[in-house]
């Protein structure tokens, strides 16, 4: 019983009776003008709902009051933009106006009736109304004073629902609306595994680089070199420090740009890292960096941080040969060291994984892996 009329205590129930019944308002208004024409509002709805913002207006209207909470995204809210849009438009104020004349109706005679039957088994007559006409009068009415207001109850749940399925399917999103929200989400998705990546490659290299500095400089037992590495691990823990300020600024600010990531004109600052934690960095820079597009050097510049950092983590302080290369309408990222100890082959590690997605993503390609000794890293995007 309790769940019978739990639709009773729904704010939507009523939200949804007060829809039905709005569009009568226009139809009353007419009514007192001309009786002999009933059709006219009708008539009147096809070119307003050719109207693009009027899709918007009912959209609004569906959305808080048709929906449970307001809270449902199945309404679009935006203009017509398609003549498909316009029609879809058009067919639900018609819908809507035949809906709320069988509502009005019902609010109007079902009351009514149930009246009638009490005042009926009182021993009145009833012959106005066309429903229950009564001529004798009899107490057995009374019984049947509850299937009207039951009626009423259906009516008003029922036909709720069924105007909210209408809305959904004339108001709802069109073909194009979901592509554009699709399209939404994946750059959403995009920019947060984008986001995921830099702090990956930003907080493992400063991380990497502090361990090894740290194990160094307890090893070494030399203070020159403790105070060298501890100053090395303050340099990389501020830049860390930066890029993390900068990944939550972006997380908090839907709108702030991406700007400030540094790019390969900066390399010389990693390079000096990786010697600082004792790797024997030989590089070799050919071609203008500075002409590299900003995205494709901000992106490069992060490939080649992680391919270092997998050089400290997984092999030490050994020999590193590290090749930029510009030139040819591509840039060229290698990175080479000699294989100290088992090292993962491709496709396992999140860093190489990261290296291969950022490159795929770029339009180029990258080789990881054992070759001629060394561990390699090999990295080709093109420039435009």
């Amino acid at each position: 019983m309790a769940r019978f009329l739990r639709p009773l205590l729904r704010g939507t129930t009523y939200t949804r009776w007060l829809h039905l019944s709005v569009p009568m308002l226009f139809t009353g208004v007419w009514m007192f003008i001309d009786t002999s024409k009933p059709w006219v509002p009708a008539a009147l709805l096809v070119p307003l709902g050719l109207i693009p913002a009027v899709r918007r207006g009912e959209g609004v209207q569906a959305q808080f009051m048709l929906a449970r909470d307001g809270g449902e995204a199945a309404f679009s809210v935006a203009p017509s933009i398609t003549w498909r849009d316009r029609w879809r438009t058009v067919l639900w104020l018609e819908i809507r106006l035949a809906s709320g004349w069988v509502a009005s109706e019902i609010t109007v005679w079902l009351p009514l009736i149930a009246f009638d039957l009490v005042h009926s088994a009182t021993g009145h007559t009833t012959t106005d109304n066309p429903f229950v006409p009564v001529s004798h009068p009899h107490w057995a009415y009374a019984l049947l004073f509850p299937f009207p207001l039951l009626a009423l109850y259906g009516a008003v749940v029922g036909l709720g629902e069924l105007i909210t399925v209408i809305a959904r399917r004339l108001l709802g999103p069109s073909p194009s609306e979901r592509l554009a929200a699709l399209e939404e989400r994946t750059e959403q998705l995009l920019e947060r595994n984008r986001i995921a990546r830099e702090l990956h490659d930003s907080i493992g290299h400063a991380l990497t680089v502090a361990v090894v500095q740290a194990g160094a400089a307890r090893a070494a037992g030399d203070p020159a070199f403790t105070d060298r590495a501890l100053g090395a691990i303050e340099d990389t823990g501020r830049a860390a420090l930066e890029d993390l300020e900068r990944v939550l600024g972006v997380l908090r600010e839907a709108e702030r740009p991406v700007g400030g990531r540094p790019t390969l004109t900066e390399a010389d600052r990693l390079l000096e890292s990786a010697r600082a934690s004792g790797a024997k960095v030989d590089a070799e820079v050919t071609g203008p960096l500075e002409t590299v597009p900003a995205p494709l050097s901000r992106e490069g510049y992060r490939i080649l941080q992680e391919s270092l950092t997998n050089v400290l983590r997984h092999a030490g302080s050994v020999p590193a040969r590290v090749r930029i290369e510009v030139q040819d309408g591509r840039l060229v990222l290698e990175v080479r060291n000699p294989l100290t100890a088992e090292i993962p082959g491709p496709g396992r590690g999140s860093g190489l994984r990261g290296i291969r997605e950022r490159a795929a993503l770029l339009g180029g390609r990258a080789r990881t892996g054992p070759d001629e000794g060394d561990w390699q890293v090999h990295v080709e995007l093109p420039l435009s």
